[in-house]
């Protein structure tokens, strides 16, 4: 019987529930991409932000009333916030409110994710809501809060996590959910070394995806309880869900799935250089499992107004072309070829150039005669004519970071250029 669809009551409970979307995580495996900027603030897609994924299915799902919670490098963010989520209207009761770590409970920054929202108890309070969701900001996925808000009310739960299937070997790096065939859990387990299978899936096991349904008036409890105990880590799944599980309280798993093929749904973690470049460039696929052309569940975001990609120059050994890519407004291809790569907002390849399962970042100028492949170029680089990247690990090596699958990623800190932003200017 479990899963089943349950009904949904959208009109209802989104009005009556808070998302609270953390967004202050280092990114430290993401290297130079988060020396300067919040993981939620890095750019993927070609022209969003990961944070517009959970932003915008809060707004497709009719969740009006988000609070973002900053803390590391979080001006980059706060402005792509304040830009593009301006568009509530308050007089409604809608809002997207950014909630910066102020130490309002005493001289500390947030501790962890339970502490992070603890610290926001009294703005919590403040609005009132029946239920609060909980959700990270730093994962790329689509998918319905309504339908999983509609299971925790229909199950009476306390907490209801999101989860999704995923083979055993794998799950070592989860929380993992132990459940009975209703999807109430029994038992909750950070990281373990032996991960308990699904109900009927002995080779699977159910991760947590870091998304959470509360009950607010028990939320709040549990957080004032968490906050005296000298020896927690104040976090949701390694002290939270646990002690609820061991207490007895109604906490239940509410797996993700593609309601249009039932199975499971998308969603991806990009939390180091080879996931974060893979999660890219699979979008340029025929059928991408993410459609960034769902019309019916679109991305939102803010982003500046730019022209028409343009290829110019028609001749032999001069062409401008893209094959089998995605490029955005403002790029320029001037005599070069870009294969299976992805280029970001305003990026401008001169000509004699090749880019070849590249992915360039908003505002990269590329010179002529560079070979750039199987590289991540972060935003404002300038790279020089004559470049090659991708080609030699070991020099490669030497200049630019180089990730365990081979991928280079090459930053203006490598470059030895500044951090200021640099439109390029077309030679």
């Amino acid at each position: 019987m479990w899963p089943r669809k349950p009904e949904r009551f959208v009109s209802r409970i989104t009005r009556e529930t808070l998302a609270l979307v953390l967004a202050g995580g280092r990114g430290t495996r993401l290297g130079g991409l988060t020396t300067d900027r919040v993981k939620p603030a890095v750019p993927f897609g070609g022209k969003f932000r990961i944070i517009d994924f959970a932003l915008s299915n809060c707004v497709n799902s009719g969740i009006r009333q988000i609070g973002v919670l900053t803390q590391y490098m979080a001006h980059e963010l706060i402005q792509h916030v304040q830009h593009g989520w301006g568009f509530f209207r308050g007089e409604f009761g809608e809002f997207v409110e950014l909630l910066p770590a102020q130490q309002r409970v005493g001289e500390i920054w947030y501790r962890g994710t339970a502490d992070a929202v603890y610290q926001n108890a009294d703005i919590v309070e403040m609005h009132d809501p029946e239920y609060v969701l909980v959700l990270g900001g730093d994962h790329v996925y689509k998918m319905d809060y309504g339908t999983m808000l509609g299971f925790h009310v229909e199950h009476e739960a306390d907490v209801t996590v999101g989860c999704m299937p995923v083979p055993r070997e794998q799950a070592t790096g989860f929380g993992v959910l132990d459940v009975d065939d209703n999807g109430r859990v029994n038992g909750f387990v950070e990281k373990p070394v032996d991960p308990p299978p699904m109900p009927g899936q002995p080779d699977m096991a159910l991760a947590s995806m870091g998304i959470y349904i509360f009950r607010t008036e028990w939320l709040l409890e549990r957080l004032r309880e968490d906050a005296l105990d000298e020896t927690s880590a104040h976090d949701f799944g390694r002290d939270i869900l646990p002690a609820a599980v061991a207490a007895g309280c109604e906490v239940y798993g509410f797996p993700f799935r593609d309601p249009a093929e039932d199975k499971p749904g998308y969603w991806r973690d990009v939390g180091d250089i080879d996931s974060y470049w893979s999660a890219n460039l699979e979008l340029i696929g025929v059928t991408p499992e993410l459609n960034l052309y769902d019309q019916e569940w679109p991305i939102w975001t803010y982003q500046e107004q730019w022209p028409p990609a343009k290829f110019v120059f028609d001749e032999d050994g001069r062409r401008g072309m893209a094959i089998d890519s995605m490029l955005s407004g403002g790029c320029i291809v001037a005599g070069a070829s870009v294969r299976h790569s992805l280029l970001f907002t305003n990026v401008w390849v001169d000509e004699h150039s090749t880019v070849d399962d590249a992915l360039a970042l908003p505002n990269v100028r590329i010179g002529r005669n560079c070979r750039i492949r199987r590289a991540i170029i972060d935003a404002n680089c300038r790279i020089e004519d004559g470049t090659v990247i991708g080609e030699d690990p070991v020099a490669d090596a030497e200049r630019f970071h180089v990730s365990r699958g081979g991928v280079v990623l090459v930053t203006r800190e490598h470059l030895g250029q500044d951090r200021r932003r640099r439109r390029p200017r077309h030679a």
